[in-house]
């Protein structure tokens, strides 16, 4: 017999999380079963097994890609220091992150921002997946803060505001960007940081006399 090429079977499995990611961002984890994984990429049951084991196994694969692609795509750009201005940042991260997942859309309806909506509500129930999503945020935060201190040090940014509130505010705004895609529809990269570099040009309140 024959044997399968290794890149055949990174392509069957990238084949079997494509389709369990556009099922999951469409109908959520709970609503999917493995019978709609097998009908939506067209395999058979012991084709999918052979690469994972249940719903839960795909869910954590799936979770941990996205996340790891972040945590890789900000890891690329604050290489240099001081790295880029918080809305260049942002926008290299996200435009990276939402480009690694272009091909997941319906109608041409990304559907990225719903599946990472997902990602968050099933971590609340299951402790493994939230175990994951904190050791990212964890060492996104760090990461933030460094940027932060860099900022500071070249002048680019307030040295008397704390680093870390910085960091966890910047991490907000593309959770909240995220969020308002996957409720309210798709928005470019770029409103964010245009409204990053609104808030960014307003000048520090002046002491009353």
């Amino acid at each position: 017999m024959a044997r399968v090429s290794q890149e055949h079977l990174d392509a069957r499995r990238r084949q079997i999380l494509d389709g369990a990611a556009r099922l999951f961002a469409r109908n959520g984890f709970h609503a999917t079963s493995m019978q709609d994984v097998l009908k939506e990429v067209d395999l058979s049951a012991g084709a999918v097994y052979r690469y994972f084991s249940g719903k839960d196994e795909l869910i954590a694969a799936i979770v941990k890609e996205v996340l790891g692609e972040i945590r890789a795509a900000f890891a690329d750009v604050t290489r240099q220091s001081p790295p880029p201005p918080p809305d260049i940042l942002v926008g290299l991260v996200l435009g990276r992150t939402l480009r690694v997942w272009s091909s997941l859309n319906v109608e041409g309806e990304p559907l990225f921002p719903r599946l990472i909506m997902q990602v968050w509500a099933e971590t609340v129930r299951n402790e493994e997946l939230a175990a994951v999503l904190t050791d990212v945020y964890t060492e996104l935060r760090e990461n933030w803060v460094v940027a932060v201190e860099a900022y500071q040090d070249a002048g680019m940014m307030r040295a008397d505001i704390p680093a870390d509130h910085v960091a966890r505010t910047m991490i907000a705004a593309v959770q909240g960007f995220i969020a308002q895609q996957a409720l309210f529809g798709v928005a470019p990269v770029e409103v964010l940081q245009n409204g990053l570099r609104g808030l960014i040009s307003m000048p520090a309140p002046q002491p009353e006399a």
